[in-house]
């Protein structure tokens, strides 16, 4: 039995599968990552979330956010390990999931959008080159995280038509202090803000929230996918619930910046289950 694990920074899907075929339905965790979580608690998360049977595994695939140098892999490796108990691990970026995902063995420019965002130029067969996203305070251009935080700072400064601010706060029953006691003082406030793109998407036609999802997808194409030498030649390829659930405005921001839109998936599971079964 082999088990696939694509994790973001907010949730991670587990699929068993042997042979051709897939033997188990979905199990959803918490996101996991080496840069906000230590080894043990990994292993907690594992040990308190993951619901499907460790009988008979014998390799895992672990494509992750946090997965992006040897040093984080390892602390990776050390969680896995102990939970599962087999030393088959092989971890990965989540970005390379998405490759596999969406491109398979063929050439293409592949990008994640979810509660982070990340892009990169595949050529095939590995991710050659790679725009740093730099996280939700420097970068993470239309990501979830940086959507939400655009549209909190916008309700806060009362940027935004005053019966929209007016639906926001009786929408989530909450207030200004709260708000930036989630932003500043807990943790994860990338999932926090995150959250809040629920709001964007049941309002996304009025024309002020359209305008925040459009210019945060702007950034994105201009300060990371025009970066790729072949960016304006290859298709560009999305996956992440943002993706998804924006997929028009982000078409249209596509059009207007003069890029070819490839495939685009909710989420990668379903192509790197087809990508290992067919690289066997």
């Amino acid at each position: 039995m082999k088990l696939i694990a694509d994790s973001g920074s907010t949730k991670t899907k587990w699929h068993l599968f042997a042979d051709s075929i897939k033997v188990a339905t979905d199990c959803v965790t918490s996101g996991i990552n080496p840069f906000f979580q230590q080894s043990s608690e990994i292993v907690k998360t594992l040990e308190k979330e993951f619901t499907l049977s460790r009988d008979n595994l014998t390799s895992v695939y672990f494509y992750g956010a946090g997965a992006t140098n040897e040093i984080k892999k390892r602390e990776l490796y050390i969680a896995l390990e102990s939970f599962f108990g087999i030393n088959k691990i092989y971890i990965e970026s989540d970005l390379l999931a998405a490759a596999h995902s969406l491109c398979g063995n063929k050439e293409g420019i592949v990008a994640i959008l979810g509660t982070g965002s990340n892009s990169c130029y595949y050529n095939g067969h590995s991710v050659i080159s790679n725009v740093s996203p730099l996280g939700y305070i420097l970068g993470d251009e239309g990501s979830g995280a940086v959507l939400g935080k655009k549209l909190l700072a916008d309700v806060l400064k009362k940027q935004l038509p005053q019966q929209l601010i007016k639906l926001f706060f009786e929408t989530y029953d909450t207030t200004a202090a709260e708000i930036l006691e989630n932003c500043y003082r807990k943790p994860y406030p990338n999932r926090y803000m995150a959250s809040f793109t629920r709001f964007l998407n049941t309002h996304q036609s009025q024309p002020e929230v359209r305008k925040i999802i459009y210019d945060s997808f702007s950034e994105f194409f201009t300060r990371n996918v025009a970066q790729y030498e072949k960016a304006f030649d290859l298709p560009v390829n999305f996956t992440g619930s943002i993706a998804w659930h924006f997929h028009s405005i982000l078409e249209s921001v596509a059009i207007d910046h003069n890029f070819k839109l490839g495939r685009l998936n909710a989420d990668p599971m379903e192509g790197l289950i087809q990508y290992h079964i067919s690289e066997k």
